[in-house]
């Protein structure tokens, strides 16, 4: 089978996507099937490329890839981490794609049996679609998380407040008898008004027609089964749910730590720190702790948009907490190995009760006690596994009373192989290849 796929991460970067297909493209080379992926030249997470990545990848550069697979790279755009750089990135990386990948398979005789474009980012679902039209290929939309949900959630959106608006409602409040300045405010408003509703109009824009192209897709994949039951319920005819996995045999499981060991409470985030995780609420109960006097511990390990924020509001509440880079995946069992407990975080939003973070994975895997801020399918997955004790998100008061507990109680985080043994019979990477491999067969087969 010649199975073309379109993605904007991919490795040697290093991430939950690049992870994915990394361990899926090894295990289709290895059943014999061909594989080409589109991908831009590596810039994730900086948004550049290093000096080694601008070295080794060329834009338009036809690589041999690490498992056999053919790695056509296009074009990117250096973006600064926020939604307006990264979006205008997907967009110029998805038409270099459209155009390259036109030119390469211009016979028919050398064209995919089967074209699977994974979101995100979203401009490549409309990629993925053009060449599907065009070839008379079938395509497979694959739905890493809950998208367009989390791109149009509404709960999200409303937090974040223009600092013009803000500046305009407290000018209208010192305005008194001066009707210029109050006339200045109302203008303000206005603007702030269409601004938001020019927004929510964009953002039910993308919602309709994303939803379109997986109703048009000869099959969906998804990440998580509550949200292939929500797709379902908008008409998508033919979901199939291939959960994201880890390798056992590359992650080590964890040993309790000796008696005496440590005297404090030791508690690690590990991943990406942007507004989707809800992290100051860790910072704020480490705070609480510490003003109680427990013993405690933590570290945020990562990067994200969020980052700068989080170790601010840690030396503002003098919380125990440390905030520290990004690290190679070399070094990340050092970090399990640190800690007593390991946190899972998201926010209230409606869309994140169908998602699963794909780091849960390997912190299940590696049997170290779980804090978990999460609802949904991730918080069951908690429950059902017994690898930790899960938490309504971001709730201060029960993530308190919770750390209080295990600092009081330490064997309350003793490792455990629940967790391991739940990653084995359902989240095993050869497992997950072997169902993905026959989607695309029954899909190519129609």
């Amino acid at each position: 089978m010649r199975i073309l796929v379109l993605t904007h991460y991919y490795a040697p970067e290093y991430g939950a996507p690049q992870r994915r297909w990394s361990a899926l493209v090894s295990r289709f080379i290895a059943a014999g099937h061909r594989v080409t992926v589109a991908a831009p030249v590596p810039h994730y997470p900086s948004g550049r490329p290093t000096v080694e990545q601008r070295r080794d990848h060329r834009v338009g550069g036809a690589e041999h890839g690490a498992h056999g697979e053919t790695v056509l790279r296009t074009a990117y755009l250096p973006h600064l981490g926020d939604i307006g750089t990264r979006t205008a990135d997907h967009l110029v990386a998805a038409l270099d794609a459209l155009c390259r990948l036109r030119r390469r398979f211009g016979r028919p005789e050398d064209r995919p049996e089967v074209i699977v474009a994974t979101a995100p980012a979203i401009p490549t679902l409309l990629v993925g679609r053009l060449l599907s039209a065009r070839w008379g290929v079938p395509l497979v939309v694959e739905m890493r998380d809950a998208w367009p949900d989390l791109v149009t959630q509404v709960g999200g959106a409303a937090r974040v407040v223009p600092g013009a608006v803000v500046a305009a409602v407290r000018a209208a409040g010192d305005a008194g008898e001066r009707p210029e300045r109050r006339e200045g405010a109302a203008r303000v408003l206005s603007l702030g008004r269409l601004r938001s509703s020019v927004v929510a109009l964009a953002k039910r824009v993308v919602h309709r027609q994303v939803t379109d192209w997986q109703t048009e897709a000869y099959a969906v994949v998804t990440t998580t089964s509550r949200f292939a039951d929500v797709l379902r319920e908008r008409g998508v005819p033919t979901v199939h749910v291939v959960r994201n996995g880890t390798e056992l045999s590359r992650v080590r499981a964890q040993r309790d730590h000796p008696p005496g060991d440590h005297a404090e409470l030791r508690c690690l985030y590990l991943g990406n720190m942007g507004r989707s995780q809800g992290l100051e609420t860790v910072v704020r109960a480490a705070a609480v702790l510490a003003r109680e006097g427990v013993s405690l511990r933590v570290r945020l390990v990562g990067h994200g948009v969020a980052a700068p924020a989080l170790a601010a509001l840690a030396r503002e509440l003098e919380a125990p907490v440390e905030v520290l880079p990004r690290i190679p995946h070399c070094e990340v069992g050092a970090q399990y190995a640190w800690a007593d407990s390991v946190v899972v975080s998201l926010r209230s939003w409606a869309p994140f009760a169908w998602t699963v973070p794909s780091k849960l994975y390997e912190i299940l895997a590696t049997g170290r006690h779980v804090t978990a801020l999460l609802e949904g399918e991730a918080a069951d997955i908690v429950r059902d596994s017994g690898a930790g004790d899960v938490l309504p998100p971001e709730d201060v008061a029960a993530l308190v009373e919770l750390w209080r507990g295990l600092a009081a109680d330490r064997s309350r985080t003793a490792v455990r192989a629940s967790g391991r043994n739940w990653v084995s019979e359902h989240a095993d990477d050869d497992e997950l290849a072997r169902t993905y491999l026959e989607i695309l067969r029954e899909v190519v087969a129609d």
